[in-house]
């Protein structure tokens, strides 16, 4: 089955915004939101985006109604989750995905939002894109930083993509197979954000799915688990030591999640060592120990995750990997006209 790709952002368009899962700090939020206006879209707010249930946004009926109503709103072109945090799992199984496919539209976040990016391409195979959320991203107070602005907006908007077919001479094109490159180990700005590691050599293509570890993990099983088949997959995580993430990656490996896989893009693992370090293995050790057997490409400093600069990654377009070269390309556009 084919990917849908939802329609590129342009300036006057509408972006929906909602909270499905932690509780969301207001100043950093109000501050997201001045910045999307600036940049030249309208703004759609649902519901009390401050409310707060301990460590949730509100009751989960709530979240998902709101949600909803985001994803079948006309005026709205793109869904922006407020923050990441705790709670959209517990969403998965209210939302109509029927009619979120019917409407398709970007969709941003990272983290816990993970667990809607594999629910949104297992059921409506919607691109989807692992990107800052307004909390943590635009929000901030120096915002996304000079690359991972670059990143974020030249996967959203139209601009970028109505200049390439112009080169091409098809303007208008519907622009879903053109591509580009995320990120190259002479590209611009490298030293800022770190040159991709190869871990073992080689080429691969393949569709890029992934995101958060733990909620990949955490959904194995469900309706909603991961293909990792013909995929390259991108991981990235939080506060996890190693025998945690020994823990995530051996769920994987016996759910049949690894031997599928193209290539593997490791992002950051933040705060992802071991507190007795002569007590445990090594974060590199443990990666080594599921991923050296597979004989496939892998990358690691990918910078997406937890940490600046997080680059907009696009999930379920097809890419190319070459880990010789610590190069990532697109194939085609995560996007249309």
């Amino acid at each position: 089955m084919q990917p849908v790709f939802p329609p590129a952002l342009n300036p006057g368009d509408t972006i929906g915004v909602a909270a499905p899962s932690g509780v969301v700090k207001r100043r950093r939020v109000e501050r997201a939101i001045s910045r999307l206006q600036q940049a030249g879209f309208q703004v759609k707010t649902y519901g009390d985006l401050y409310r707060s249930r301990g460590y949730l946004a509100g009751d989960d009926q709530t979240r998902a109604s709101e949600l909803m109503s985001a994803f079948t709103d006309p005026e709205v072109r793109a869904v922006f989750p407020a923050r990441g945090g705790y709670g959209i799992a517990r969403l998965l199984h209210r939302l109509d995905y029927d009619q979120i496919r019917r409407q398709p539209k970007i969709v941003t976040g990272f983290s816990d939002i993970t667990a809607l990016h594999l629910a949104l391409q297992r059921h409506c195979n919607l691109v989807t894109f692992h990107s800052p959320n307004l909390m943590d991203g635009l929000g901030a107070v120096n915002g996304l930083g000079t690359l991972a602005e670059r990143s974020y907006w030249r996967a959203l908007r139209a601009d970028d993509y109505q200049a390439t077919s112009e080169q091409n001479d098809q303007p208008g094109k519907s622009l879903g197979h053109t591509g580009y490159a995320l990120l190259e180990s002479d590209s611009p700005g490298t030293l800022e954000m770190g040159v991709l590691e190869t871990v073992q050599p080689g080429q691969a293509e393949g569709r890029i799915v992934g995101g958060n570890l733990a909620l990949i993990a955490s959904t194995l099983g469900t309706p909603y688990e991961i293909d990792t088949t013909d995929r390259l997959l991108f991981l990235e995580d939080i506060g996890e030591p190693p025998y945690r993430i020994d823990r995530y990656l051996a769920q994987l490996q016996l759910a049949g999640k690894l031997d599928p896989l193209t290539g593997v893009i490791l992002g950051h693992f933040t705060n992802c060592q071991p507190a007795e370090r002569e007590k445990s293995l090594s974060l590199d050790e443990v990666m080594a120990d599921y991923l050296a057997p597979l004989n496939i490409p892998v990358v690691r400093n990918f910078p997406a995750g937890h940490e600046m600069p997080n680059l907009t990654l696009p999930l379920g377009v097809l890419a190319r990997l070459d880990a010789d070269k610590g190069s990532l390309e697109l194939l085609e556009n995560p996007v249309t006209l």
